[in-house]
Formats: C-alpha cells, sequence, structure tokens
C-alpha cells in the first residue's frame, strides 16, 4: 500500500445504472441524494453490444448509450460544482464518439469539464490476424475454434482492467467514458485513483472488485429483485446503491438516506451470488477470492464486506463477441378449458403440416407453458399457452409465412383458438461468442482529456489454474428429525442470472443449522430433481461457506445467449424463484412458526 496515500478517508462510490435503459432520474438523485465522489454507470451486457452494432450499422456516428447524454444534461453542471467525478462504460462501441458529444454538451451548458476516454477493447478488426498468428479464439463453453464455426462476428470487445481509468483520473479527467470494461473496472479504477494503490495491492484490488460486482446492478442491492420480500418493508423505489471503499479494500454498502428499500447482509449476498461462476473471480487486474469475504451488519442500511484476498490476474483477457444467426419468430396461441393436451398436439401437428414439417426451419421450439387449473374460476385460470419459436438464416421463412400460417388454425384448429398477438415479423437474432486472448495481445488505452495517448501497460498475471468444482457434500442421515414436504424457499433465499448461454442460481440460508442441512441437502442430482429442466446439463456446484450459500452454474441452459434463447425467461432472472418455490422435504424445526 502507498504510505502517502494509506490513510486518506474512503472514497463514496455510487452507482446510477445497472443496464442500458435502466432510470434515468437515478444520476439526478445520487447527485442530489448526499455526498458522493464518484458516479459510476453500468450500460453494457453481451445483448448490449449487439444492440450497439445494430445501432452503429445505421448510424456510424452511434455505438454508444445515448440515454447517458440525457442524464448528463441534467446533472453536468452540479457534478462540476460538487467535483464529483463520472467513470462510465456507456461509451459502448464508440467511447470516442461519446466523449465528443459531451464535450459539445458541456459546450452548450456554458461548462468546463475534462473528457477522457478509454480505448484498445475492439479486436474485431484484426480477427483474422489473431487466427493467423496461432490464437484459435475457442469457445469457452463447447472449446470449438472460431475457424471451425462457419461464423462471422459482427463485434468482438475484450474486457478491460480498471488501471487506464485511474491514469485518466490522475492526470485530472472529470469524467472518463469507457468501453467494454469488466462491470467492476469502474469501481476498480476509481478506488484505484483514490487510495494510490500499486498493481500488487492484490487484497484492496480484490475487495474493490467485490466492491463493483456489487453495486454494479443498481437497486439489486438495495432491495431490487430480492427474493425474501417481506424483509423489504419500505417499498418505494429503491435508492441506488453507494459503496464506501476503504485504503485496505474493505468496503461498506449503503445508499443515501430517505431512499427506499433496504441494505442487509441477505440483499449483498444475493448480489454478490449473482451471474457468478467459481468463487475466485477473475478479473482482468486481479484474482478476487470471494469465498473469503465476510459480510456483516455495520448499521441500519450499512453493510460492512471485509477480508477479500487477491491474487495476480491470469495471462489471458475474456473476450464477448457476437454473430449474427440468423432470423427468428414467435406466436403464442392460447389453449383454454379441458384437453389441453390434445389441444396443443392438434395445434403443433396441424402447423407444421402447413409449413412443410419442421425440418424446413434451422431450429423449431414448441413449449406447452400450463397455467389452467381444475375448476377454474375465471377464464384466465382456465387458460395455457403454447408457444412456438422458429429460427431459420432465411428470413422469409420465418416472417409473415410462419406468423401468417398460424393464423390459419383460427378456424380449422381447436376449439377457443386466439393468439395473444397479431401475426408478427422476424426480428434478427445474434449468438455469444466468450473466448479468452492473451493480454501481451491486447493494447489498452487512455486518451486523456488533453488528446494525449497513454498505452496502460498489462499487470503481470499468473496462468490461470483449472478450477473445478467443488464435490457434492455427501449427504447424512437426518436421524428421526420430523420432515414436511414444503417449499425449500421457506428455509433458503436466491438469486439467480446468465453468463452467455449458462445460468447461475446462487442459494444462501441465514444459520448454521440451516446451512449444515442445505449444504448436505441440496447435491446436483437433487437439483436436477428439483429444476428438471437442467435434466442432461453439465452442472457445476460452489460452495461459499463463508455466505452460507451454493451456487449452482447449468452451462447452455439458455443455449447461445440470451439474444438466441427460446426460454420464456430468456435470461434465467425467475429460476432462483422457481427453485425456491420447489418442494422438497425439510426438517420442521428448520422452519420459523
Amino acid at each position: 500500500m502507498n504510505p502517502e496515500t494509506a490513510q486518506r478517508r474512503p472514497v463514496r462510490i455510487g452507482n446510477a445504472s445497472g443496464f442500458y435503459g435502466d432510470r434515468i432520474a437515478a444520476f439526478r438523485e445520487m447527485v442530489d441524494g448526499g455526498p458522493i465522489d464518484v458516479v459510476t454507470g453500468d450500460y453494457l451486457a453481451e445483448l448490449t453490444m449487439l444492440i450497439l452494432w445494430k445501432a452503429r450499422k445505421k448510424d456510424p456516428d452511434s455505438g454508444y448509450a445515448k440515454t447517458f447524454l440525457t442524464q448528463m444534461k441534467q446533472v453536468l453542471a452540479d457534478c462540476i460544482d460538487k467535483n464529483i467525478k463520472i467513470v462510465v462504460n456507456a461509451g459502448g462501441l464508440n467511447p470516442s464518439g461519446l466523449a465528443e458529444k459531451v464535450r459539445e454538451l458541456a459546450t452548450e451548458l456554458d461548462v468546463d469539464v475534462k473528457v477522457a476516454h478509454v480505448e484498445g477493447d475492439d479486436l474485431h478488426p484484426r480477427l483474422i490476424g489473431l487466427q493467423e498468428a496461432g490464437h484459435p479464439l475457442r469457445h469457452l463453453d463447447s472449446g470449438v475454434a472460431l475457424a471451425d464455426a462457419d461464423v462471422e462476428p459482427v463485434s468482438a470487445n475484450v474486457y478491460l482492467g480498471g488501471w487506464g481509468i485511474a491514469a485518466a483520473l490522475r492526470t485530472g479527467a472529470d469524467i472518463v467514458i469507457c468501453p467494454r470494461v469488466t462491470d467492476a473496472s469502474l469501481v476498480v479504477g476509481a478506488s484505484a485513483w483514490w487510495h494510490g494503490w500499486k498493481r500488487d495491492d492484490f487484497d484492496a484490488l480484490a475487495g474493490s472488485v467485490l466492491a463493483g460486482h456489487i453495486i454494479e446492478c443498481g437497486p439489486q442491492v438495495t432491495g431490487g429483485n430480492y427474493s425474501q420480500i417481506n424483509e423489504v418493508v419500505d417499498r418505494r423505489y429503491p435508492g441506488f446503491p453507494i459503496a464506501e471503499i476503504a485504503h485496505d479494500g474493505s468496503f461498506v454498502i449503503t445508499k443515501h438516506p430517505d431512499t427506499g428499500g433496504l441494505v442487509s447482509v441477505g440483499t449483498v449476498t444475493a448480489q454478490l451470488l449473482y451471474e457468478v461462476d467459481h468463487p475466485h473471480y477473475l478479473n482482468p487486474d486481479v484474482v478476487a477470492h470471494f469465498d473469503t469475504a465476510r459480510v456483516e451488519q455495520e448499521d441500519e442500511n450499512r453493510v460492512l464486506v471485509s477480508n477479500v484476498v487477491g491474487t495476480p490476474p491470469p495471462t489471458s483477457l475474456k473476450v464477448a463477441m457476437n454473430y449474427v444467426g440468423g432470423f427468428r419468430n414467435t406466436m403464442t396461441m392460447v389453449l383454454t378449458g379441458l384437453d389441453i393436451e390434445e389441444k396443443a398436439a392438434w395445434a403443433t401437428e396441424e402447423l407444421f403440416e402447413i409449413l412443410g414439417g419442421r425440418k424446413v426451419f434451422d431450429e423449431a421450439d414448441v413449449q406447452l407453458l400450463r397455467f389452467d387449473s381444475i375448476d377454474p374460476a375465471t377464464a384466465a385460470q382456465a387458460s395455457a399457452h403454447l408457444r412456438v419459436t422458429v429460427k431459420d438464416r432465411d428470413r422469409s421463412k420465418v416472417d409473415r409465412a410462419f406468423s401468417g400460417a398460424v393464423m390459419e388454425l383460427a378456424l380449422g384448429g381447436y376449439a377457443g383458438f386466439h393468439t395473444t398477438t397479431p401475426p408478427s415479423s422476424a426480428t434478427e437474432f445474434g449468438v455469444y461468442w466468450p473466448t479468452l486472448i492473451p493480454s501481451s495481445e491486447v493494447e489498452h488505452v487512455v486518451v486523456h482529456h488533453d488528446g494525449s495517448r497513454e498505452t496502460i501497460p498489462h499487470t503481470a498475471g499468473v496462468a490461470a489454474a483449472r478450477t473445478e468444482p467443488a464435490s457434492d457434500a455427501p449427504t447424512h442421515d437426518d436421524g428421526n428429525r420430523p420432515v414436511t414436504r414444503r417449499p425449500i424457499g421457506h428455509v433458503v433465499a436466491a438469486r439467480s442470472g446468465d453468463k452467455g448461454g449458462k445460468a447461475n442460481v446462487g442459494v444462501w440460508t441465514d444459520s448454521d443449522e440451516r446451512w449444515s442441512w442445505l449444504r448436505s441437502h441440496l447435491t446436483v442430482d437433487r437439483f436436477v430433481e428439483l429444476v428438471p429442466e437442467a435434466t442432461g446439463l453439465n452442472i457445476s456446484r460452489y460452495e461459499f461457506a463463508n455466505l452460507r450459500a451454493l451456487n449452482f452454474v447449468v452451462d447452455r441452459f439458455l443455449g447461445d445467449g440470451v439474444a438466441s434463447s427460446t426460454r420464456p425467461d430468456a435470461q434465467a432472472k425467475g429460476l432462483g424463484e422457481y427453485l425456491r418455490a420447489r418442494h422438497t422435504e425439510v426438517p420442521d424445526e428448520l422452519v420459523d412458526g
């Protein structure tokens, strides 16, 4: 730790965006709500990069998150007056373009602002050369080399670290516009600048990675999307989160006073487990060992996180590529009353007879979604949905030719036929391709506010060790303890999400007795029993004993990623709540009341 800055007070970093399209007013609320040193904003996801590519295809000057400019128009003058730094990844595919737009806005508002931006993430122009140089760009999950896949990526962006951000702030930038840095890098860079950390302050850096991971999704850590709904007594819109990061990397998660929601050990644990894989969380600047973190309630709406261990980063960086997979269309038919399964079978057979068979399409997916009940009290309770999705590289096959064929069943199919939407048109869909590239192949560059360029060296890393999932804990006999089949959610909380084509479900509980039972009871086999949709898929199970938590990662649960998934819940947001609703044998003594 730098002795000259080791005792500087904690930096207060507030997050004001969790995705492109998040609450516009969050920036204004963060700036007005109380003291803050840095405001970050996360606008990018794998799907967002494809959305921005489509936007830039129409307008070469776009490719960034335009909502950021709307927010800056509201708060830029106040941020400069209050000396609040702004660090965002809203630059997307065009960080220099967004930086210039911010400068134009500042001129319009008569505000003197210093804007820097980061470059170096865009590998798309170099893909052929990289492969010729011996980098196969293998898919992280399937192992298939890019050259063997017969696809042409439209975007390829490497996840950069935080040292470029730190350099920009150190030279006086008020705003740092980033492209595809890791979500946590926004906080890592700001913290490293504030505290003067060195490259090998790995524990401190690891703490800031976890802080960045926890606040990156905004109000998800302040009571939003939280399974323990009864704990959230203030149902106003949750205040966006603030991380107070100390010189040693420990931090407090909180929010501005008089804002809705809740900050508790539970809400922080939920976000800590969100969209993670192995407990050793790889980042470009450090490997953060999430299974070492201590999470404690310090005060009302204040949670202290400490003891996060960091080790040197890997020698490779993750790359997010997207390619256009073709076109898709979905139509949903409503089935009502009796004979639901027979009606669905008839509709499916009749539809594909009209279309010339399932093999006409590259992919056809049919799902019967049951919402109906016996002796329904309302028409809605008598209904089920037959959801049919078709995909093909030929748009004409899945355009109105498909949705029109569905409508041909209106008078010649099952009784009560109707659809949830009128005939729809085909839409283009993308496929996510994650891979790795040696960090030595990537030039991380900062364009400072004065136009000068600085190349940021990569931290010397170590080859990533192969990490295996924790084996299932041996089950043990509960003896003569009375048990009752009940929802597992009566004793555990959960949060789920997507990582490309994978889905993750983190589950945790709140006492040593419940943890002992959960660790023993919820094996991979039991998980599949409770979530039969995961049957046949590779499932990794990890233990976070420090959180009394388990994390399940289900490969290919979402196929080739959010943009191409045919599941109704394409981001697996509800998977954790589905698991909690499933019944299993729970010892009565573990259930409250």
